[in-house]
């Protein structure tokens, strides 16, 4: 997953934890791990968190020439 993307897409919509945890679907926990580096996503969980932020799920990959 790609942190800095995450971070910086729930920065622009502007969202705290809480309120992304709510839109997405998953806890509060889960996207604090997930943007500390503690966690690797689901990909179900990437689709809900994409869907909350109105992006496509390959801009949360983390991607280095592959998907990682």
């Amino acid at each position: 997953m790609n942190v800095e993307r995450l971070k910086a897409l729930r920065s622009e919509h502007v969202l705290t934890l809480r309120e992304l945890a709510q839109e997405a679907g998953v806890s509060k926990d889960t996207i604090w791990r997930l943007e500390n580096g503690h966690s690797e996503a689901h990909p179900s969980t990437i689709r809900k968190l994409a869907r909350a932020l109105g992006v496509q799920p390959k801009e949360l990959v983390r991607t280095r020439g592959r998907d990682a």
